[in-house]
């Protein structure tokens, strides 16, 4: 189709290459806030996936139910899990991972490398924190209190403001990233696909470049104050359809690009995991965890070097600068 993007060269054209500083805040290493963040998250989107297929589901509890056994080792509770047949040893794992009252989410990613004794354990090579666009575009802690969920998948889908997509890159390397928006712009079903706007976020662009080399995605959409979860799975292609595109324009702003799943696999479930998570009303921020001094700490851990890296770090060193840097990106590039 002549609306598709094909490979890396195209997908550059439309939304330009990754700012070297980009990947300064990934860490391969859990640090001593992101086991702060941990402890205090009920709830994560967790994916398991080889280069072939990935699969997405939710895991959830009291918070701090997963625990840090070190720097690069995580263990999971198999029955905290919705689906705990997805996690097989040896599967690449990418999991999101949110804390109450909290905009930014923490990503994780690595490798399952023991299922046994009803335990997850995950070493882990990959970890930052994801900017809060996602959760404030979909109002992810404000929950109606009362107000009637839809049972029917396609009502579901159109109510949903946040969503969990989850990709896998040819070598198994699986990521999971948060998407937010209004009611009825977060996801379209529309002649026999899934259209998903792509906003504003972290500039990466990790879902795109795995979908061109592995199109199978996987993705979990919540309406906040809902306890049930849409699941939807299919074959990916990125596309710059005008119509669609124009169609899922908000405050303005047109999105660059957008993904299409087609025949996407659609039902909608009750979710355990959300349930023991019980994430709205939404409790008070932990104590202890500041993201921007996370951002910070990252950056200086990077493992980088250079001068974008150094000048990188020089600049975040300065006091209150990268939360007065976020604040105003989140008010001025949200779409």
């Amino acid at each position: 189709m002549s609306d598709s993007i094909e490979n890396v060269a195209e997908l550059e054209a439309c939304i330009g290459k990754v700012p070297g500083p980009i990947d300064l805040k990934v860490i391969d290493h859990l640090d001593d806030g992101a086991r702060r963040w941990i402890a205090a998250s009920p709830l994560l989107f967790a994916a398991f996936g080889d280069g072939r297929n990935v699969g997405m589901t939710l895991g959830g509890g009291e918070q701090g139910f997963v625990q840090v056994l070190d720097a690069s080792r995580l263990r999971l509770p198999a029955a905290a899990l919705d689906e705990l047949q997805l996690a097989r040893e040896g599967l690449g794992f990418g999991a999101l991972f949110l804390t109450p009252s909290i905009g930014e989410t923490l990503r994780v990613g690595g490798r399952v490398a023991a299922v046994k004794g009803g335990e997850v354990e995950i070493h882990v090579d990959e970890c930052y924190v994801h900017c809060a666009k996602a959760l404030i575009r979909s109002k992810f802690w404000e929950a109606p209190a009362h107000h009637q969920m839809p049972d029917d998948a396609p009502d579901f889908v159109a109510a949903s403001r946040f969503m969990a997509l989850a990709t896998v890159d040819a070598k198994g390397h699986a990521d999971v990233s948060p998407k937010g928006d209004p009611q009825d712009m977060l996801i379209r079903l529309r002649q026999g696909c899934a259209w998903i706007a792509d906003r504003p976020g972290n500039r990466r662009a990790d879902s795109f470049r795995n979908m061109l080399t592995q199109p199978h995605v996987a993705a979990a959409l919540l309406i906040p104050g809902c306890t049930k979860v849409a699941l939807l799975s299919g074959r990916a292609r990125i596309t710059t359809d005008a119509a669609v595109r124009t169609d899922l324009s908000v405050a303005g702003k047109m999105p660059i690009l957008l993904t299409c799943i087609e025949q996407p696999a659609l039902s909608i479930r009750e979710s355990a995991a959300l349930t023991r998570a019980g994430l709205w009303p939404a409790k008070p921020r932990a104590e202890g965890i500041d993201s921007a001094a996370m951002f910070v700490a990252h950056i200086k851990h990077s493992k980088a070097r250079g001068l974008q890296a150094k000048l990188a770090r020089a600049a975040v060193s300065v006091p209150g600068i990268m939360e007065k840097g976020l604040q105003r990106d989140y008010r001025k590039n949200l779409y």
